[in-house]
């Protein structure tokens, strides 16, 4: 079966020239952009009732630019001073790129990852003495907290943002060829909008484990997964398919 059109369960990309972009031009599809979720702030007054200062914890550890933004948007509205001898634990070079936005990079005080919480678990090993804050959303993966209690940190949650599901119902008679989810929150909110969605001959694109294993709890066939040892991104593994499918039969 072609493939005509595709929906990214992901904000538009800021770029013209974003790889989905490339996509579409090359194959002279449609490749819309909804976000199957919302993030929303908690406020500084609700925040305040988990009895949780910044100014407690010496180092922070980050999963998401979510989350950075989030836990420095507090610390301003709560007034709490950046101190500059924080250190900082990134989950991957991209988040910890995007912490230069709020405070200078210096090697020794930020520690980017390859994009896993195990790649930062052997350094912080090596820090025991520090107050490890983790700021997330009101949704954490287990495999965090465990992998955390398992290194014997001393570490602390502190929900700085939620994560809900975004109202889709503008979408109910609209279809799509492919449908691609980065979450297992976008497989809850797509059934949330639309209890009785079947699959059809609609093809589903996964990326990562988690977002796998809701897929298979749903009974969803899984067409396109991402990563694997061919392909590491969405966009490639989409390029290679949708060439496979359009092909003149």
């Amino acid at each position: 079966m072609k493939v005509k059109s595709i929906l990214v369960s992901q904000p538009k990309p800021q770029t013209e020239n974003h790889p989905y972009m490339q996509l579409a031009s090359k194959h002279k599809i449609d490749v819309d952009f909804r976000s199957f979720i919302e993030v929303r702030e908690v406020e500084a007054s609700e925040f305040r009732k988990d009895k949780i200062n910044p100014k407690l914890f010496t180092s922070f550890i980050f999963t998401s630019r979510n989350a950075v933004d989030h836990f420095f948007r507090l610390c301003k509205e709560m007034r709490v001073e950046i101190n500059p001898e924080w250190k900082y634990f990134c989950t991957s070079e991209a988040v910890a790129f995007y912490l230069q936005k709020f405070v200078p990079y210096r090697k020794r005080k930020i520690y980017p990852g390859k994009g896993h919480l195990a790649d930062l678990i052997p350094i912080m090993k090596r820090q025991r003495n520090q107050k490890f804050l983790l700021p997330t959303s009101n949704l954490l993966k287990p495999s965090i907290p465990e992998q955390l209690d398992k290194a014997g940190l001393n570490w602390t949650r502190a929900v700085m943002f939620n994560t809900v599901t975004s109202d889709l119902s503008d979408l109910e008679d609209v279809t799509y060829d492919v449908l691609v989810f980065f979450s297992p929150e976008g497989i809850r909110s797509l059934y949330t909008n639309f209890p009785n969605f079947e699959q059809n001959r609609t093809r589903i694109a996964a990326f990562g484990t988690t977002t796998k294993k809701a897929i298979e709890e749903h009974e969803l066939r899984l067409d396109i997964a991402v990563p694997t040892e061919e392909y590491r991104s969405m966009t490639e593994a989409l390029d290679a398919y949708v060439t496979k499918a359009n092909k003149d039969k």
